[in-house]
């Protein structure tokens, strides 16, 4: 497993203590082009809004930035929230970027509002909040792919009409999710980094009922951690020390200001915080190269896939290149100087 394994990278546009918008945007592209180079599969960014931390807030507009600075990498929404949004419009903006860029982008979709009530329902003032509507945009947005949606007898086409179309991904982090990629015959993407108790099940369950259809006769899955990789145990232990200790400020509600590590490193962990950070402790894989390739592979194993994404979020751009770099190296992957 360890050649066959693919990699891929999810970025949030984080920004940094003392940071601007613009910089962690910046980074996001430096991050992709960085990814390219190393040989990692895929590269997605995610939808966020009303929050201070995250500056991707529209990975539509991104990623036609992103496929003008790579050439190989596959690009894609993790994912765009299709509830705070019009089907028509999602499927024309990817079948845009599929236009731009042929054969590489994904279309990865989720039901989370990526945001409070009140911003997601000024995104989207019809927003009903229903899995059955969630259901019918994702049956829309097939149509506008296949180019046989109608309203009243009229066909409506979503432009431009390319001759390939984005792959489609259903976010999951429940497992709710993942009966509606199999219903509907989509690929699914397993959101570990976001639920760590999550069961391999869900997969099993997945594909024991995975519907084919005549684009995708058979069923496809990812699964996503965060992945903090040191030189040093001291390293891996400094990042390991700053995600537990975000994950906990997400606990609490807080998503506007991040510290900066030498704020937190001397942090004692309360008991009840410590609970917390047994419970997040699925969601993270951390370590020096050769524990992080055995779990991030152990992790491919459970959950029967050859495919796996993943997220480091580190108080350090240079920490954090460096453990995309070492993953790289773990896994085999073409690298080439950048």
């Amino acid at each position: 497993m360890k050649r066959d394994l693919k990699i891929g990278i999810l970025d949030q546009s984080v920004v940094r203590t003392n940071a601007t918008p613009r910089a962690a945007v910046q980074e996001t592209i430096d991050t992709a082009v960085f990814a390219d180079n190393l040989g990692f599969h895929r590269f997605w960014i995610s939808e966020h809004h009303n929050s201070k931390f995250i500056a991707g807030s529209t990975p539509e507009v991104l990623l036609a930035r992103l496929g003008a600075e790579t050439s190989k990498i596959r690009l894609g929404s993790g994912g765009i929230m299709l509830p705070n949004y019009s089907s028509l419009k999602v499927a024309e903006n990817f079948r845009m970027l599929e236009a731009l860029y042929p054969g590489r982008i994904d279309l990865g979709m989720g039901r989370a509002p990526g945001g409070d009530h009140t911003s997601t329902s000024l995104l989207n003032p019809s927003n009903t909040f229903q899995k059955e509507d969630y259901i019918s945009q994702l049956k829309h947005i097939n149509q506008f792919f296949k180019d046989d949606a109608s309203v009243n007898s009229e066909s409506i086409y979503a432009m431009p009409q390319v001759e390939t179309t984005p792959q489609q991904w259903i976010l999951s982090s429940s497992g709710d999710s993942a009966k509606i990629a199999a219903d509907l015959g989509l690929n699914l993407a397993v959101a570990k980094f976001i639920n760590g108790s999550i069961s391999p099940g869900v997969v099993e369950n997945y594909r024991k009922n995975f519907i084919p259809t005549e684009n995708k006769p058979e069923p496809k899955v990812l699964v996503s951690s965060f992945v903090m990789c040191g030189e040093t145990e001291e390293e891996a232990n400094q990042m390991r020390k700053y995600i537990d200790y975000i994950l906990l400020q997400f606990d609490k509600g807080n998503y506007q200001e991040l510290p900066a590590f030498e704020d937190i490193k001397n942090h004692n962990f309360t008991s009840f915080e410590k609970q917390r950070l047994h419970y997040n402790a699925g969601r993270i894989i951390s370590g020096t190269p050769d524990r992080v390739q055995e779990k991030i592979s152990s992790l491919a194993s459970d959950f029967d896939v050859d495919e796996v994404m993943i997220s480091t979020m580190s108080f350090s751009k240079d920490l954090r290149f460096r453990s995309f770099e070492l993953v790289a190296e773990a896994f085999n992957m073409i690298n080439v100087e950048v």
